[in-house]
């Protein structure tokens, strides 16, 4: 008599067979597999249905675990934050501020497509949460006017995501075109400086600047114009708020 085909066992997590039994589906799992597809395809290539399959389980397994998509973000959005420490308070303000805002942009730079994820999220998670807790107790305590110190943050917030952003795009070009950082400066510089002297001028007489890779100190440079403008303000609403006294 023909015996009857038996199939795999689907285990809880939706797997079929025994690996089911060595690689459980859980959060961690999921975040892993989401952050290579990311490094394949960037965000828009990302689907509850790509991701399932990519995990080698059935769709309804996935959504027992993570509800949708954007619920996935948040994840990856709280995994981001809980990279980025919080510095020591026995420091100046300008002190903390600037190690905060390194440690972030280094954290945003070790994530695939990292400034699109936290921008399609809303701050709900708690470490999230604690960063901005921890930039407004820096503000206030540092002299900020309340009604600022949200604005503040926002700024500092703004100038990491946008530098990061900018950052990864020419690291990517790079890697598309299997050249160093450096090398696909060079190339740009060429490029710049191969136009017409009569109409950019002082295009090509900053070439080397513009396509320059020294990632760290232009974004340093950034960051001290930045808060140079936010000790500014501090001094002027000391001055405002002694000459009121008077």
């Amino acid at each position: 008599m023909a015996r009857r085909r038996v199939r795999p066992a689907i285990s809880e997590s939706g797997q079929e067979g025994n690996d089911a039994l060595h690689t459980p589906l859980d959060r961690t799992r999921i975040e892993n597999a989401v952050l290579d597809m990311l490094r394949d395809g960037g965000l828009d290539s990302l689907s509850m249905r790509k991701i399932a399959d990519v995990l080698g389980v059935k769709a309804p397994a996935l959504y027992y675990h993570v509800k949708d998509k954007e619920q996935l973000l948040h994840w990856l959005a709280e995994r981001i934050s809980v990279d980025v420490p919080t510095p020591d308070e026995s420091r100046s303000w300008r002190e903390q501020l600037k190690e905060w805002a390194s440690l972030f942009r280094l954290a945003l730079l070790r994530y695939p497509d990292a400034v699109p994820i936290m921008n399609a999220t809303f701050a709900a998670s708690p470490s999230r949460l604690a960063h901005i807790e921890f930039l407004y107790r820096t503000l206030i305590k540092a002299g900020f006017e309340n009604a600022h110190t949200p604005w503040l943050a926002s700024m500092l917030k703004s100038y990491i995501y946008g530098y990061v952003e900018e950052e990864s795009r020419l690291r990517s070009q790079a890697k598309e075109a299997a050249l160093s950082q450096n090398e696909h400066g060079r190339r740009q510089q060429e490029k710049f400086e191969s136009l017409s002297q009569e109409r950019y001028p002082y295009l090509i007489r900053l070439a080397q600047y513009t396509t320059s890779a020294d990632w760290d100190r232009e974004f340093n440079f950034g960051l001290s114009v930045l808060l140079d403008g936010f000790e500014a303000r501090l001094s002027k609403q000391s001055v405002a708020s002694e000459a009121y006294r008077e």
